[in-house]
This record gives C-alpha cells, sequence and structure tokens, in this order.
C-alpha cells in the first residue's frame, strides 16, 4: 500500500483541475464528461484498459489535442492549452513512455534542446547547463552525469533524463504515461523513491499504468476510466488488484493464470551456440543454447537489454546469425528467411508490435492474412480473394475479440491491447508446433493479458512448444514451466519452475551468482 495517508492530499490546494471534458474522433467517443482532480504534491494513479481514454485525456491536459467540451483549471485559472509549449508555461510536463531523446547528444544537451542557454555571442553555454542539470538532479534525488551520452546510459537513467527534462522547464505537475514499462524492478523501485521525493517537494504526479501492484504501491488516489468515462475514484488503502481489475473491465478478471502440469513431448526448436551481432557490431548474444519441447512453456527472463531482442529476431530470421545453430525438429533454419520459418508453423508474437507485427495503414482485416495471404482461400493465381479475406476477418475478430469498428479499419487506429489481440488471432489461427512469443503482454491493459495469457497456456496444453520472452517477472514466473535466465547475451541458468522463486530469478537476472 501507499505509505503516505490519503486525507493528506486531500487537503491540498488543488493544482489541476478537468472539468466535463469530451473528446469525438470519427466513430469512437473518446473521453466522455470526464472529471478529474489533482492536489499538490499528490500522486495520481489513472487505470483503464486499452482505448479507455487515458491517453486522449493526457494528450488533452498537456496541449497536444483540444477538448470538443469542458474546461481546464491550472492553480486556480482556467486556461485553454493549444500546445504543449503552453501546458509547459503552465507548469504541465509530460514524459512519454516512448523516450524522446537524441542517442548521440549527452544529458545535458538533451536537457536544454529547444531551451538553450546563450552566452555571449551566441554560443551555447554547455558548462551552464551541465552546472544547472548536476543542481536539478541532485535537488530532486536523480542523479546523473550531465556529460553522459544517452545511448550509453541505461533505461532507467534515460527515463530519469526525460524527468529531468521537464523540471528544468519549471514542470511541477508531471504526467508520466507508463512509466516502468521498460523498467527492471529494481529500477522501477528506485523511480517510486523518485516521486516521493518530487511529491515531497511540491511536484504533483499524474501515474498511468497498467501494473496494478504498482498502483498498490505508490498512488495517493486511483482513477479508473472506462469506455471513455471515469467511473471511480477510489484509494490504495482500500482496494485491491482483483477489485482495480473489476472496475477497469467492468466484470471478474482472474489474475493468476489457472494452468495444469505440462506433458513435455519432443524437442521442437535446439538452438547450438548462437552468436548475433547488434546494430553497431557488437556481439549480444554469445554462445547461447537451450532447447524448447513440445507441450511446455520455456520463459526467457532478463534485464531489457541483455540481448533478448536479438535473440528472438535471429530465432525467426529477422537479424544474421554470425555463429551457431537453429534447428525446428530437424530442420536447421539458421540462415532462413521469416516466411521460410513461418511456413515450418512456427508463430511469432514480435516485441515491437508496430514494427514487426501489423503493417499500420492496412485494414484490420489485411493484417489478419499477412502471414496466408497467398495461400488458398486468399488468393488465387496471384489474385487476391476479398470475400475469404473478410470472412475471415470477420471471423477472427469474433473469436480472439478485437475491438474493431470494423475489419475495414487501419490496424493503426486500434488501441495497443486490440493491436495485439490481430497478431495474436493471426498468428495462433492456424496450425502451429512452435510459438515464438516476445513481451506479449508488454503495455496492455488486464483484460487483455488475461486473455494472451490463457491463449498461450491453450497452445501448450494443444501440444506446441513455446518459447516466451518476457521481462515481466510476474508473467514468467505465471506462465512458464520451466524458466532459462539471459544475462549479458548467455543462459546463465535453467531452472524447473517448482525452483524458479522470485528472488533466486531477480538475483540471476541481475548479474549475482548464485550460493
Amino acid at each position: 500500500m501507499s505509505d503516505r495517508l490519503s486525507p493528506i492530499a486531500d487537503d491540498a490546494p488543488i493544482v489541476l483541475e478537468a472539468k466535463g471534458i469530451t473528446k469525438q474522433f470519427p466513430g469512437v467517443l473518446a473521453n466522455d464528461q470526464v472529471d478529474l482532480v489533482l492536489h499538490r504534491g499528490e500522486i495520481l494513479a489513472m487505470l483503464g484498459e486499452n482505448g479507455a481514454g487515458k491517453s486522449t485525456l493526457m494528450s488533452i491536459l498537456s496541449g497536444l489535442y483540444t477538448p470538443d467540451a469542458g474546461e481546464i483549471w491550472i492553480k486556480g485559472e482556467h486556461v485553454t492549452l493549444h500546445s504543449p509549449g503552453d501546458a509547459i508555461i503552465r507548469g504541465v510536463g509530460m514524459v512519454y513512455q516512448h523516450f524522446q531523446l537524441v542517442p548521440v547528444m549527452t544529458v545535458a544537451e538533451n536537457v536544454i534542446l529547444g531551451a538553450e542557454v546563450v552566452k555571449a555571442g551566441g554560443y551555447i553555454d554547455i558548462r551552464e547547463a551541465n552546472r544547472r542539470v548536476r543542481e536539478l538532479s541532485k535537488q530532486y534525488g536523480l542523479e546523473i552525469d550531465p556529460t553522459a551520452v544517452i545511448e550509453d546510459l541505461p533505461v532507467g537513467l534515460q527515463q530519469r533524463v526525460e524527468i529531468i527534462k521537464a523540471l528544468y522547464r519549471q514542470a511541477d505537475i508531471l504526467i508520466l504515461d507508463e512509466p516502468t514499462a521498460v523498467l527492471t524492478p529494481q529500477e522501477s523501485n528506485e523511480l517510486f523513491q523518485i516521486m516521493h521525493q518530487l511529491t515531497a517537494q511540491g511536484v504533483s504526479i499524474i501515474f498511468i499504468t497498467h501494473k496494478l501492484k504498482e498502483v498498490l504501491t505508490v498512488a495517493d488516489r486511483i482513477v479508473v476510466l472506462r469506455g471513455g468515462k471515469a467511473v471511480g475514484t477510489v484509494y490504495p488503502a482500500e482496494s485491491t488488484e482483483a477489485s482495480l481489475a473489476e472496475l477497469m473491465v467492468g466484470r471478474k478478471v482472474i489474475l493468476q493464470v489457472d494452468k495444469k502440469r505440462a506433458q513435455p513431448g519432443k524437442t521442437v526448436l535446439k538452438i547450438e551456440n548462437l552468436e548475433v551481432l547488434d546494430e553497431r557490431k557488437h556481439k549480444v548474444v554469445k554462445g547461447l543454447s537451450l532447447d524448447v519441447r513440445e507441450g511446455e512453456i520455456l520463459a526467457v527472463a532478463g534485464v531489457q537489454g541483455n540481448g533478448q531482442r536479438e535473440f528472438v529476431e535471429a530465432l525467426t530470421g529477422l537479424r544474421p546469425v554470425v555463429g551457431g545453430h537453429i534447428f525446428i525438429e530437424d530442420e536447421e533454419t539458421t540462415h532462413s528467411i521469416p516466411r521460410k520459418i513461418s511456413e515450418l508453423d512456427v508463430a511469432h508474437i514480435p516485441e515491437d508490435r508496430e514494427k514487426h507485427g501489423l503493417v499500420m495503414p492496412y485494414s484490420v482485416a489485411d493484417n489478419l492474412v499477412l502471414n496466408r495471404y497467398f495461400h488458398e482461400p486468399f488468393s488465387h493465381r496471384a489474385v487476391l480473394n476479398r470475400d475469404a479475406i473478410a470472412e475471415n476477418g470477420r471471423n477472427l475478430v469474433k473469436e480472439f475479440d478485437v475491438r474493431t469498428p470494423s475489419i475495414e479499419t487501419h490496424a493503426g487506429s486500434l488501441s495497443g491491447g486490440n493491436k495485439q489481440k490481430v497478431i495474436v488471432a493471426r498468428e495462433l489461427s492456424r496450425p502451429v508446433k512452435l510459438l515464438v512469443a516476445n513481451q506479449p503482454t508488454r503495455g496492455i491493459d488486464v483484460g487483455s493479458i488475461e486473455f494472451i495469457h490463457n491463449q498461450i497456456v491453450a497452445q501448450r496444453d494443444a501440444g506446441v512448444a513455446v518459447l516466451l520472452v518476457s521481462a515481466e517477472l510476474d508473467e514468467v514466473l505465471s506462465l512458464a514451466d520451466r524458466v532459462a535466465v539471459m544475462f549479458d547475451g548467455h543462459i546463465v541458468k535453467t531452472l524447473p519452475i517448482e525452483e524458479a522463486t522470485r528472488e533466486r530469478v531477480g538475483l540471476l537476472m541481475a548479474g549475482s551468482e548464485e550460493e
């Protein structure tokens, strides 16, 4: 539970108030008469399914969108925000889930970008910028070297840079959008400490997340959106993960995966001494070996940045292999292209759904046949059968509960959870013997997580070999039959699930040696 008492926040001055915010997009009422109040020094958590209206509301409060109806009051003043610049002038800063940083520039250069410190002669005073960044980081407990280059920093420190950017522009109302989506458990705990240090100095925070444990740990109050409406405001002390999930989804949600004991069979995937390079030609997968059997889920656990992305891309034909071998059953696929691997009945749920999972301008129906459009009944003699594609789209949208206005809707307009469901529907609606799922529930809501977890377990129970790659320790421990921990490009330990305690796996993920 939150380690502060909620009445303190309720008695504090109101710094931001939204009244009756309504925003309509073609075919979608994103926000419907939403009210919201934020107090000075408060952490207000915002929960909701994908498509519930959280992002739209935050975009309005940060000046990206203008509401169709409603009012915004900041520090007692009725305001109209035409741009993020207007919001910053009034002390509202947003830290996005996908960082807006220039990798080759230093911390200080990124912080002052667009608000440079200029000395006589028109030159940027980088020494003064370094001093101010160092001063800010010390004041708010965000210790970081202003001269460090962004691309050399771990993701947790990059996030600190984003927060310092907002504070540098004198923001005292921070909107944090899914701030722990790419953080380790340790980095998340450090962020929560920073959030408390910020609020102790009068900063107010709106915290958007899908992780119910985090909300109960860090928030003073919790606002839940569903279907564009604010359906409840509750306190952590009177809430549980189950009650929050039910409020978000509108029904009871089973948070613990219900699965029987695995019955593994023959080896489907065998990897021997795999070596893979990253974009900078650095070896990031270093002699990795593992095998996955039919009827089991092998979960690869690890902190992001230890070679998992490159490993999965090599396995699925998206990245060249420089050493070692990959076998799917008796066939070597070490240097095979993605289509060849897919044709061997391999399903792939990629880490980046927008880059590798979908074609954003294509319709939902077309995205549902990306791996089969060249087969009957979807085409004949290189001519697409639009009726068959549409029928397949209607069937899968219904079966996999994809929330879309139409099968002709562009995939890019769907919420994150529904984009992921389109990928899952496409990949699992055909015969599969190996499922490779990389971060399958990153950034999606609790209802979609429940659905996708059940689909993965159903595949295992049908005899499919499942390779799950996840930085979410809860997901790993909930789904896995065996856990392989990846650190610095190696599998450092493989454990049966009975021996994979949170503490043991967490230490291995951090590179700690066992006893």
